[in-house]
């Protein structure tokens, strides 16, 4: 066996070894190929293990040819990393010259072995030369591929932060979103309960009216029945007195004869009976046709002849309810007044619930004038229920006035007087929606005005102006 040039060895074992690490680093192997860098990871050991043996036999070619074999497999390296690697360019500005010069080396020495000698101190300086500029450029292509990790690792660190800000956003906006799909489900909820419930107390408010209607009604047709009711018997009575002079067969007593002042009696009562009936019938008919359900379509209506008969009906309804209440109603009406096109039924349940309330609070005053509630003493002796109702016609405009002497009302009671469920009265006494259901007909439902003026303990005015329509 012939002695071992340590030196070369080293130099050889060293060489490669650095090449292989600069390689797989820039090639980020480790990560790219596994399997590929464990066996470039230990290829300067088996480059070790083949330089000493051949060596050991006196074998000097792979000792001298060891930078060929070591070029040839990081090409096999760059090849295999190719499209899987950002950093083959810089690899390749690192290590093609250094492959480049060995193989133009070996390219002189083997065709023109004179040019080689003559010129080898050359060669070897280009060698040495490619030899540091591959681990120059190296070194400087691994501190900028360092900084352009550490400057990845940092915008992943922010990336991950953006991340983790973008998740908990949308997890907020997701709990937000629930939190606000449960409140809209709630306002849905509670929006529907408000309208079955605002359904209910309209309901509530028109059976109210429908009750003091009834009542009115009532009082109205017993009028005409107790007159049909006394005329009858009067009738009867008058038809037995003139059966007295006669025969069971028909014929005439001796010197009697027909008491005609009786048969002019029994005819006048047939026509008061007759007219009475009439005048019920007539009171049936009409409170039928207010009873129907409205249809909204507008109609040519006497607003004299309608409001005259809410406040009789208004008036006599209350009494049926309340024996004790009293109270007198006087009409102002203007003679030849236009008829105007409105919704009968709704427009009477306007002038119902106004004309009800004027009657509550002369009611009401009476009540606190009976009982010694009143700030002036005058008001006991002099203090008189009245409800007025009149009508104009001025300026192409139909007014309708109604006027009572009553409790009045604070300015600050005033500015509600329109609000839904806003009411003055006790509980049970009144839904709070008389007063806006009448606004909201006279003002959408008919293009007119509804307005109040009221003087405390003086008494109240509502002023309702409807434009009349050219027929």
């Amino acid at each position: 066996m012939n002695n071992l040039d340590f030196g070369n060895i080293t130099i050889a074992v060293g060489i490669t070894a650095g090449i292989i690490r600069i390689i797989t680093r820039f090639l980020d192997t480790e990560m790219v190929m596994p399997e590929l860098y464990k066996i470039a990871k230990f290829y300067w050991l088996g480059m070790l293990f083949l330089l000493v043996t051949t060596e050991s036999f006196g074998v000097k070619f792979f000792t001298n040819n060891y930078l060929e074999i070591l070029s040839i497999l990081v090409l096999y390296l760059l090849y295999k990393s190719k499209g899987q690697s950002p950093n083959i360019r810089p690899i390749l500005a690192t290590i093609l010259p250094f492959i480049f010069a060995i193989f133009l080396i070996d390219f002189f020495e083997f065709l023109t072995p004179k040019f080689y000698e003559k010129n080898e101190e050359y060669f070897k300086n280009f060698r040495a030369f490619t030899i540091m500029w591959l681990f120059g450029f190296g070194i400087y292509v691994q501190k900028q591929n360092k900084k352009e990790k550490i400057r990845k690792q940092k915008d992943e660190f922010e990336r991950k932060i953006l991340e983790d800000k973008k998740n908990s956003l949308e997890s907020q906006v997701a709990e937000r979103t629930v939190e606000l799909t449960q409140q809209k489900e709630a306002l849905e909820k509670t929006v529907i309960e408000l309208k079955t419930t605002q359904t209910q107390l309209i309901h509530a408010e028109k059976m109210a009216s429908l009750g003091e209607l009834t009542a009115g009604i009532a009082h109205e047709i017993q009028n005409p029945l107790n007159f049909v009711n006394n005329f009858s018997e009067m009738s009867v009575e008058l038809i037995q007195e003139l059966k007295s002079p006669l025969t069971p067969d028909g014929g005439m007593l001796d010197g009697e004869k027909i008491d005609m002042e009786l048969l002019a009696d029994i005819i006048q009562n047939l026509e008061k009976i007759s007219h009475h009936g009439k005048r019920a019938s007539s009171i049936v008919k009409g409170m039928l046709e207010h009873s129907r359900t409205s249809t909204g379509k507008k109609e040519l209506t006497d607003i004299n002849a309608l409001a005259d008969e809410y406040l009789r009906l208004s008036y006599h309804g209350l009494r049926a309810k309340d024996k004790t209440f009293n109270s007198d109603f006087k009409t102002d009406f203007e003679e030849n007044l236009p008829k105007i096109e409105v919704v009968t039924q709704d427009f009477g349940r306007v002038l119902l619930n106004l004309i009800n309330n004027a009657f509550y609070a002369v009611g009401k005053r009476q009540m606190n004038v009976n009982v010694g509630e009143v700030q002036n003493l005058a008001d006991v002796a002099i203090f008189k229920p009245t409800v007025t109702v009149s009508t104009q016609n001025a300026n192409n405009q139909l007014i309708i006035k109604i006027k009572d002497n009553g409790t009045g009302m604070p300015e600050a009671v005033k500015a509600k007087i329109f609000q839904p469920f806003f009411t003055t009265k006790p509980t049970g006494e009144g839904t709070g929606l008389g007063l806006s259901l009448a606004f909201d007909i006279v003002t959408k439902g008919h293009n007119g005005t509804i307005d109040v003026q009221s003087v405390e303990n003086k008494g109240t005015e509502f002023t309702i102006i409807l434009p009349i329509q050219n027929n």
